[in-house]
Parts: C-alpha cells; structure tokens; sequence
C-alpha cells in the first residue's frame, strides 16, 4: 500500500512539475492537443436537421445548444470535442451513435 501511494504521489508530483512548465512556455513532454471553435449554427444546418433534433441526437440540452448558437456560450470541454470531431467526420458520430 505504502510502494502504491508512493508511486501515485512520484506520478502527480512529474504531472505538476510538467504543468508548471508548460505554463511557464517551457518545452515540455506532454501532448497538449487545442480544438479550433467551431460554428454550430453552420454545421447543424449542415446536417439539415432542427435544433430539436441535434440536441436530441448529439445529448445537448436545447438551451445549451441555443446559447451556443447564440454565441452566448461556448462550448468546453468534450462538448468541444465531440463538435470538432462532428465537424470533420460527421457521418463517423453518427454511425457511431446508431444503436443496432
């Protein structure tokens, strides 16, 4: 148990040490991926369907979804994510979500 917390404690310590250097603009080790923001409004008229839907389709609730397209809001996080991959591969995440 003590080998196990002292390995977790050396891998959090390694963690933060590269956060601070990275934040400091240092080189560092990790992959550090940046998600271009994407224009909702656009790619859902894209994929011809209504707010209704998308939120529907994609488990965005329809008031995030309208913010959102507001420009209110933007999206974070794997909301982020899942919309850049949606943006590039649209017909991927959908027979992703699909159920057979």
């Amino acid at each position: 148990m003590v080998k196990e917390m002292s390995e977790l404690f050396e891998s959090i310590q390694q963690g933060l040490a590269e956060a601070i250097e990275f934040a400091q603009g240092k080189p560092v080790k990790a992959v550090v991926h940046e998600f271009t923001p994407v224009d909702i409004k656009a790619m859902r008229a894209k994929t011809g369907m209504t707010q209704m839907e998308f939120a529907a389709v994609f488990g965005i609730s329809l008031g995030t979804l309208r913010h959102w397209e507001r420009g209110d809001r933007k999206p974070r996080g794997p909301a982020l994510v899942l919309l850049n991959v949606l943006a590039k591969e649209p017909e991927a995440v959908l027979r992703a979500l699909q159920t057979p």
